[in-house]
């Protein structure tokens, strides 16, 4: 049986200097195998105590029933600062709980059909981009990158991808992803806050000039909020949105640091996603095959086609089992804990993985295989419930998860249901930003015959 591909793991014991560089490289493939199986891990460093958890109770005392408790590691999140300031992704506490209230309204289930046409607009745009490749080899980390990036700005600003303000934002975040480091200084140094935090240059220029295009369709947006002209999207229905405990809106420099985490959060998961999603497709022709014929059902931008896309969504949902875009979630313990036969002391780094946990040999029938139909099993409802986090848990789950389960699906079936895909490499998944692969994606591309 084909597998799909996974990183190769390091050695159980390796020096602190050693994981250092394989950390800087790939978090993933820094990680020993034994943690596809443990319930729990102890890393020490000179500096901290780091902890692993994949039981499913400690998983859930993390995310779900404590989360004040055990708040985001401010440790890992420094890297990302000159981009995303005091966004929703780095805050913690009451500032955290003032911007989820004043975002959460945005991001409600009635929302998801009113955006819907913009996301089917993304589709049928990224079809269209697609028909000139027929019969070439893609590199689709790129494609789905273009496709997911026009999801956002038509969904967030009402502007479509070729907008020269959109187009601007996104060929100056490709280049921030290229320049973005995923090991700052301070994730492995407890530094003071008072000593200044070492950006490489072009990172600093990168994410200050993202803001500063951001900035500029924030405060646009904000004169025709004035001037009653404004649509009725995300953004409107953000900044317009009344905190009920203090009566407060977002400022303008608030509002910037949401809209870039929502469009590092937005675009690059997204397009992770998708990106394997169709690997796995060329990988399982078979699979591919059975949601083009169920995307003949594609044919009116209606919101009801999303119910017709079962075999999609369950594909997807595999997908972000094997290759969840965000592979780990680093939380802060606040006071001593008793975890299994461990004292986890104050202030160590709790890390809660995906990655792991997707992948436990413990918890899963066939842990790496791509088993879409698993989802219908007693074993993948059970570890739906306790083992399955691509988008967090708790308070802290994705605002916008039910919009990815509907983004996702949508272009992947609009994709499918008129051209295949096939591959002759085999990608090796790497972690950065999001899980990509090493050497990017490379598919071919023929029209299927309807």
């Amino acid at each position: 049986m084909i597998q799909p591909p996974k990183p190769p793991s390091r050695p159980d014991r390796v020096s602190l200097w050693q994981y250092a560089k394989l950390f800087r490289a790939d978090i993933l493939s820094a990680q020993p195998a034994r943690l596809y199986r443990a319930w729990m891990a102890e890393f020490r460093t000179p500096f901290f105590r780091s902890y692993l958890l994949n039981q499913p109770d400690l998983v859930a005392r993390v995310l779900k029933e404590r989360p004040d408790d055990f708040p985001k590691s401010t440790r890992v999140n420094e890297g990302l600062r000159p981009l995303l300031g005091n966004s929703v992704f780095v805050t913690n506490g009451e500032t955290w709980k003032r911007q989820r209230r004043i975002i959460d309204p945005a991001f409600e289930g009635g929302r998801l059909r009113e955006t819907f046409p913009a996301m089917w607009d993304a589709a049928e745009a990224c079809a269209a981009r697609l028909d000139a490749r027929v019969g070439t080899q893609i590199e689709v980390e790129e494609e789905t990158s273009h496709a997911a990036a026009d999801v956002i700005f038509r969904t967030l600003f009402s502007l479509p991808i070729e907008h020269h303000l959109a187009r601007d934002v996104f060929e100056e975040f490709k280049t921030y992803q290229r320049s973005q480091p995923i090991l700052n200084l301070a994730a492995l140094v407890p530094l003071p806050r008072w000593m200044p935090r070492l950006f490489r240059r072009d990172t600093t220029r990168s994410a200050a000039r993202i803001r500063a295009l951001i900035t500029q369709l924030t405060q646009d947006r904000a004169e025709a909020i004035h001037a009653g002209s404004a649509p009725d999207d995300l953004a409107t229905k953000i900044m317009t949105t009344v905190d009920p405990q203090t009566g407060e809106t977002f400022s303008t420099e608030e509002m910037v640091d949401q809209v870039a985490i929502f469009f590092l959060a937005g675009h690059e998961t997204s397009a992770s996603t998708l990106a394997w999603a169709l690997y796995l497709m060329a990988l399982y022709p078979e699979w591919q095959d059975r949601l083009a014929a169920e995307a003949q059902a594609m044919e009116t931008c209606d919101f009801n086609v999303m119910s017709k896309l079962r075999l999609s969504r369950d594909v997807f949902r595999e997908t972000l089992r094997l290759y969840p875009p965000v592979p780990m979630m680093v939380r802060e313990n606040t006071c001593p804990q008793q975890m299994r036969d461990r004292t986890v002391p104050k202030g160590a780094q709790l890390v809660v993985s995906p990655w792991h946990l997707h992948r436990h040999n413990r918890l899963w029938d066939n842990p790496d295989g791509f088993d879409p139909t698993r989802w219908a099993t007693e074993n993948g409802k059970t570890c739906q419930r306790e083992a399955f986090i691509p988008f967090s848990a708790g308070a802290r789950v994705c605002p916008g998860a039910g919009f990815a389960m509907i983004e996702g699906p949508l272009i992947l079936s609009r994709i499918l249901r008129d051209y295949k895909v096939a591959s002759n490499a085999v990608p090796v998944p790497v972690a950065h930003l999001t899980v990509r692969s090493k050497d990017g994606i490379r598919l071919s591309l023929t029209r299927r015959e309807r």
